[in-house]
């Protein structure tokens, strides 16, 4: 691991030096630079590092006052890969191992379902930060 985004997308280098980012939210994994050298070289091209870090949502989440403490990210309350959207109310501040151990859940029950898919999900405990409100 190189570095860890606001939503606990990781940028993990590679034994070849490969730059590669988990998207949690969307449970892919994208080589998106040939170096940590490239990496940063494409952070400044086009959007980026809107996309990668999602700055434009941080904001907005800063915006509603919605802070971090330490070892959380932001995480969906439906994730992306559900059909979950990219908006304030569809997030929340949850500790990072918790969120981790949610989304490689929803992975692994998912991996191998062709796009557009109906699922049901058997989670045995919803992490309480992501429990939709009442």
């Amino acid at each position: 691991m190189w570095l860890v985004n606001r939503f606990g997308d990781v940028f993990a280098i590679f034994e070849d030096g490969s730059v590669h980012l988990l998207d949690l939210g969307n449970g892919h994994l994208l080589c998106v630079a040939k170096d940590r050298n490239d990496l940063c070289e494409k952070l400044d091209i086009g959007d980026n590092a809107n996309n990668w870090l999602m700055i434009p949502l941080v904001d907005a989440l800063l915006g509603a006052g919605m802070l971090l403490g330490p070892d959380q990210c932001y995480g969906f309350k439906i994730p992306p890969l559900l059909g979950g959207e990219y908006t304030v109310e569809n997030i929340s501040p949850i500790g990072l191992s918790e969120y981790y151990s949610f989304m490689a859940e929803i992975c692994r029950q998912t991996k191998d379902l062709p796009d557009g898919t109906k699922v049901r999900l058997v989670i045995g405990t919803l992490p309480p930060t992501l429990m939709p409100s009442q």
